[in-house]
């Protein structure tokens, strides 16, 4: 593909220079940059890739993409590699790379998931389901990337631009024909997903978490909106499209006002098209009813919880606009035993209960204690801590949800980063403290996790339910800028093992 058809996609300011070479790639990675490449120079948060726009050239780049306001100062070297000048250079990245992949996303059914949480119970769900009718579907999202044969790590939520087109491209190679993906916040506002149109556009709920990127909720929100304005409106498709809205979120309103396509709206307080009835929650398990547009369900899941009840509704919801019968929806859910990381139980024989859950924000740690209180009469031993890096505001909150609605609290490391451990749980501790002491349970502070985790499994009685949350399916802990091997999983089961043989 010549230059000049890859810039078809773009609406350029200017450009100049030879358009007429093959480009052969596109990175915004100078260090990446080969001969044939299109550099694409963005403004990031530590850097801006403008700085390397000559060195990019010099390493045989085709042409550079630069924001309007650049100022070359100089002719570029000799005037072998184009200049283009864009109005948004993170949104011409995602476009470039979708055309130069050959636009996969019109060749996907294209299932977008976003919201504060649920998402990735939601979109595994979806894949289950949709693996029952017989599709074949590539997933993408915080759990990891999986295509075809291939399982990646997830190096995001959502992936960059470049790899994101990448592997849709690898999806529709391989032969799958959906592709269901976790849309973060973060890839909303950062134009990652730019160049794809969806089909399906899912919103779960929105609560306070990202404030350290977005600043405020308004903010956070308006990033989210975009998923139900522009990512489906792109032109590509003829299909019929659906959007799925929380109507028991206080901004469905919003979505639904500015939503472009069809609606429908899920559910189980609020009047809802998708709505559940008749919830019974246990530890092994969820009995509920659904009324649709497409008639009465009746769900036996093996999912626990009120929180998942509504990812089970949304996942339903894609299913039915995907065409599936509501017996084999049915069968389908009942056939998913867990989520990685969500309430994910760990059982070594003990006499008390193990749950190890991603929750991470206050309002799912507060669904996740609600959701212990109902199955359980034994004590709630509750350990948790809040990433470093990230948004500080919401960790005394989520001290006072724990200290709450537990009857133990061990306060401990999460992901530190490049923060002190010790301020970050004294930030916890200042708003356990601001709680009367009526209103707050025993808590203590246990900085090294794998200390609170076998100090917590050494306090459980049976009957009693430990919950360890926040970190979820995550195999690592982030100590300064160091990821270290750590799995909330296998330090509890080690913490039973050898709790049980000392008995």
């Amino acid at each position: 593909m010549t230059l000049r058809e890859l810039l078809a996609s773009l609406d350029t300011v200017l450009s100049e220079g030879d358009l007429l070479p093959e480009v052969l790639s596109i990175t915004e990675d100078s260090r990446q940059v080969k001969p044939g490449a299109v550099f694409v120079a963005i403004k990031g948060e530590h850097y801006d890739g403008h700085q390397f726009v000559r060195q990019a050239q010099q390493q045989g780049a085709v042409g550079v993409v630069v924001e309007e306001d650049f100022e070359t100062h100089a002719p570029l070297v000799g005037g072998a590699t184009a200049l283009i000048r864009v109005k948004n250079s993170r949104r011409a990245l995602g476009l470039l790379a979708a055309k130069l992949s050959g636009m996969p996303s019109a060749h996907l059914h294209m299932v977008g998931v976003t919201g504060t949480n649920g998402k990735t119970t939601v979109t595994y769900l979806a894949k289950s389901l949709l693996e029952a009718q017989g599709h074949r579907v590539g997933l993408l999202g915080t759990v990891g990337y999986v295509f075809g044969t291939e399982h990646r790590a997830a190096s995001h939520t959502t992936p960059a631009s470049v790899e994101l087109q990448d592997m849709l491209k690898a999806m529709v190679n391989a032969g799958l024909d959906v592709a269901v993906m976790e849309v973060s916040s973060h890839a909303l506002a950062l134009d990652r997903i730019a160049g794809c149109e969806f089909d399906i556009v899912v919103f779960t709920n929105l609560t306070q978490d990202h404030l350290d990127f977005h600043h405020t909720l308004d903010d956070y929100f308006q990033a989210k909106l975009r998923l139900f304005t522009e990512s489906v409106n792109n032109g590509q498709k003829t299909r019929p499209k659906r959007a799925l809205v929380n109507a028991d979120d206080e901004r469905a309103p919003l979505i639904l006002q500015h939503c472009s396509i069809p609606t429908w709206t899920y559910g189980l307080h609020a009047h809802a098209d998708i709505r559940a009835e008749s919830v019974r929650l246990f530890m092994g398990g969820t009995d509920f009813r659904v009324n649709s547009p497409h008639g009465l369900l009746t769900i036996k899941s093996q999912l626990v919880g009120e929180h998942n009840v509504s990812n089970m509704l949304a996942a339903i919801g894609i299913a039915l606009e995907m065409g599936m019968t509501v017996p084999m929806i049915e069968q389908a859910v009942h056939s998913v035993a867990n989520v990685p990381g969500r309430f994910e139980r760990i059982n070594e024989g003990q006499p008390f209960t193990v749950v190890v859950d991603y929750a991470h924000t206050e309002d799912a740690l507060y669904r996740l204690l609600r959701t212990a209180k109902a199955i359980t009469e034994g004590r709630i031993i509750t350990v948790f801590g809040c990433g470093g890096d990230r948004d500080a505001g919401k960790r005394p909150k989520m001290g006072q949800v724990a200290a709450r609605h537990s009857d133990v609290v061990i306060v401990t490391s999460d992901n530190p980063r490049t923060e002190n451990p010790h301020t970050i749980l004294t930030q916890i501790e200042q708003g356990i403290e601001a709680l009367g002491p009526e209103e707050r349970c025993s808590y203590q502070i246990i900085a090294d996790r794998a200390e609170a985790i076998h100090a917590a499994v050494s306090e459980a009685k049976s009957g009693d339910l430990l919950l360890i949350a926040g970190k979820g399916h995550e195999d690592y802990q982030i100590l300064g800028t160091q990821k270290i091997h750590f799995d909330d999983r296998e330090e509890a089961r080690k913490a039973i093992q050898r709790q049980m043989s000392s008995r």
